[in-house]
């Protein structure tokens, strides 16, 4: 990729263990082309001196609002209007905080409050920091300003803890800067509706009880943050999840398969593009009983009924819609996805094993095979779920292109 080649960003570095990683950052960008700028608070020059990013970047590192080196310019605005993309990384729940808040009273606060360009950031810090309200709904206030996270990894920490605050791998972080570049220079999905659904579904058995199944919706979400990017008026239809809402997409919040039914179908008409990636229940309780039921002896019998199917009655519908669905299966996982792209009348489906390391439920990772109503097969490796839908938006592009044609 040569989206970076030539582009100006602006990288600020705040204090935390993770700054030996922002030098790493800075070496690769550089060696992509970007023209590089550094700024460091006080707190990140404990763990890494400012010598070292001016040795990765061929330039002057900004570590002080006062220290204007130029008396025609005032750094700090100067900065703020010189850069293409600001990523911040890492990100301390401090500066997540001064951000949300308004506040400027170092360097770098009152440069990113300045600057009109986008804003990534990478947060990185203990596990429990990362989980608290406040930090979250920081990064909430944040997302809604249009401001874009790079998601911190889970694993052993500096601090020993085990769980999610590592800054994400500068080979990760490049990669994000590169598709947002790629995304902007070319919306091909501008004009177009589309529709993704994602997220579990919850059938209610009583007021304490209730069935529903592993699904996180990173997949469904991922799809949209990125149909987003790509142009496209995104609306998603959401069964219980905790994922904050991707900037620029309509949310619709539903609980059970039926209430998905609806909002889908209701939805359904004025849309180009559904990706139907909710694993949503099959069955429900056919009784649901009004107080809970008590234990007794011997075993419980609950008699299941079929919920609708919503991707066969979309199938049933389509018109001008071009329709994917997913197919999350255990064993023989191509023959059952083929299965289903034809009995629902899809014109593309997306297989994984979820019992497969990386891939499935819960992860950050999928490995896919596509397969389309015209045969053609391709199996990716394992990606990020962010790669995984830019790829599969960019192939039902191609393809609604080819239908146009015909």
């Amino acid at each position: 990729m040569m989206e970076l080649n030539g582009k100006k960003i602006l990288l600020c570095v705040t204090g935390g263990i993770a700054v030996f990683k922002a030098a790493a950052l800075t070496s690769q960008l550089y060696k992509k082309g970007a023209d590089v700028k550094v700024m460091m608070t006080p707190a990140a020059q404990q763990f890494v001196t400012p010598l070292t990013f001016q040795t990765m970047s061929r330039n002057h590192v900004y570590v002080d609002t006062f220290d204007e080196k130029d008396p025609k310019n005032i750094a700090h605005i100067e900065l703020a209007d010189w850069a293409d993309l600001v990523v911040i990384a890492p990100a301390t729940a401090n500066i997540i905080a001064k951000l949300a808040h308004g506040l400027a009273d170092d360097m770098i606060s009152t440069t990113l409050t300045a600057t009109t360009a986008p804003i990534f950031i990478a947060p990185a810090m203990n596990s429990h920091m990362y989980e608290h309200r406040a930090v979250k709904q920081n990064m909430q206030t944040l997302a809604s300003f249009g401001y874009r996270f790079i998601e911190p990894g889970e694993g052993l920490l500096a601090c020993g803890y085990v769980g999610k605050g590592r800054l994400a791998e500068p080979e990760e972080i490049v990669r994000s800067l590169e598709q947002y570049f790629l995304k902007t220079n070319e919306q091909p999905l501008q004009g177009k509706n589309v529709l993704v659904t994602a997220g579990p579904t919850v059938e209610v058995i009583d007021p304490v009880r209730y069935l529903t199944n592993r699904s996180t919706g990173k997949m469904g979400f991922a799809i949209a943050e990125v149909a987003s990017d790509l142009g496209a008026k995104v609306t998603l239809i959401a069964g219980p999840t905790a994922l904050d809402t991707p900037f620029n997409v309509k949310r619709i919040d539903v609980t059970s398969a039926e209430d998905m039914y609806e909002a889908v179908i209701n939805e359904f008409e004025q849309t180009d593009l559904v990706v139907k990636s909710a694993a949503v229940a099959d069955y429900r309780p056919k009784e649901v009983f009004s107080h809970k039921v008590k234990k007794k002896e011997g075993d419980l019998t609950i008699v299941m009924e079929r919920t609708k199917d919503i991707l066969a009655e979309l199938g049933k519908r389509k018109q001008h819609q071009f329709l994917i669905g997913f197919a999350a299966e255990s064993t023989n996982v191509e023959q059952f996805a083929l299965q289903k792209l034809k009995k629902k009348n899809l014109d593309l489906i997306v297989a994984n094993n979820v019992k497969e390391a990386g891939s499935g439920f819960a992860t950050d990772t999928n490995a896919v095979t596509l397969l389309d109503r015209n045969g053609n097969r391709k199996e990716w490796p394992l990606l990020t779920k962010h790669e995984v839908a830019h790829r599969l938006l960019l192939e039902a592009l191609a393809m609604m292109k080819d239908d146009k044609k015909q």
